[in-house]
């Protein structure tokens, strides 16, 4: 009996050491309690996924990391290189530039209002905020970090790795970590209470100008506008954009055929050449050019493009068709669309700004 619990201790203290020296798994859930990430008037309930809840210390270190040089290969480039606050979180280059001057043939579309979107990036190949946010780190024309080499820099510093301990526990920095920080920071860009959501959803009938009250019927209108078809009006909210995919025969060759293959390139559905994600209209005013390629300059020469009917190609969406529109239409309508620039919420530029 002696011998037998002398063996059995022995084998108690060589689990107990295995398990000790076992290496402890390294989640990417957040540590603590979830914050309420407040939503203003006009916009509908945040969808929030249930293994990156937000938390104070996920959404500052995501902040962080959303304005850090340091996340690119020269130490030049941030995600707010090409989605600046002072832009609308979106840029008003037609395309960005990149690692060594290296430019993209799409223009950078906004962060603002990104957390409702089913899909991420005009060609909706990123099916969360989380795994968008790891594309333009090693992007060559855009950060060109490998993900290995950026999660290595961050570990060299002190700072980030009790950061990122602090908001996940230990073990620092990880890939899966950085894109849970930064997609928790974006849920917070969010833009509404605009005049047009005061006026709608407020009940405050001098919200909005006479001119945009005009634009506003326009808009909904199926006979003139149509607009609202893709760019949704609901009852209680409005995200002003259905999160789909259409082709508007913008950015056509000389031959007029389909230059960026768009959605196509994801799914190789035939009809879905040329075909780009519908953008929101949320302060709109302040994200110019506009389209996929950035060939609009402004939100009159938009108009101009559809009252055209876009260009026609095999793909062209059915609900694009040219429209009867005065010069004061058009005006409205863009007056309308001014009325969409909503608040955005502290906290949401560079450390040390609201």
């Amino acid at each position: 009996m002696r011998l037998l619990s002398t063996v059995l201790a022995c084998a108690l203290l060589l689990f107990a050491a295995g398990c000790a020296s076992a290496p402890q798994t390294i989640t990417a859930r957040p540590l603590g309690s979830a914050v309420t990430i407040v939503v203003p008037l006009g916009l509908p309930a945040l969808p929030i996924p249930e293994d990156n809840p937000p938390t104070e210390k996920t959404i500052a270190l995501g902040r962080k990391l959303f304005y850090d040089t340091g996340l690119s290969a020269d130490g030049k480039l941030s995600c707010a290189s090409c989605h600046g606050p002072a832009n609308g979180f979106a840029d008003p280059r037609r395309f960005s530039v990149g690692f060594e001057n290296k430019t993209g043939d799409r223009n950078a579309p906004t962060v603002i209002n990104s957390a409702y979107s089913p899909l991420q990036f005009w060609d909706g190949r990123a099916a969360t905020l989380e795994a968008q946010a790891a594309g333009p780190i090693a992007n060559p024309v855009e950060m060109n970090l490998p993900h290995e080499q950026c999660v290595a820099k961050l570990n060299a510093e002190p700072a980030y790795v009790k950061l990122f301990d602090e908001a996940f526990g230990p073990g620092g920095a990880t890939m899966l970590r950085m894109q849970n920080a930064i997609a928790s920071f974006e849920r917070t860009v969010l833009a509404g209470n605009s005049p047009f959501d005061r006026y709608q959803y407020g009940k405050d009938p001098k919200a909005m100008s006479p001119e945009a009250i005009r634009g506003l019927a326009i808009f909904k209108d199926v006979n003139r506008g149509n607009c609202a078809v893709c760019h949704t009006i609901g009852e209680t909210d409005a995200l002003f954009t259905d999160g789909k995919f259409h082709n508007l025969g913008s950015g056509m060759d000389a031959n007029g055929e389909v230059k960026d293959l768009g959605r196509f390139k994801e799914t190789k559905i035939e009809t879905d050449r040329g075909a780009f994600k519908t953008p929101t209209l949320r302060n709109i005013e302040k994200t110019a050019p506009y389209m996929h390629d950035g060939s609009q300059k402004s939100l009159k020469a938009v108009i101009d493009f559809y009252v055209g009917g876009g260009n026609s190609n095999l793909y062209r969406d059915k609900e694009i068709k040219e429209l009867k529109l005065t010069g004061r239409d058009r005006e409205d309508l863009v007056e309308f669309m001014k009325a969409l620039t909503g608040e955005l919420p502290a906290n949401t530029g560079p450390e040390g700004t609201n």
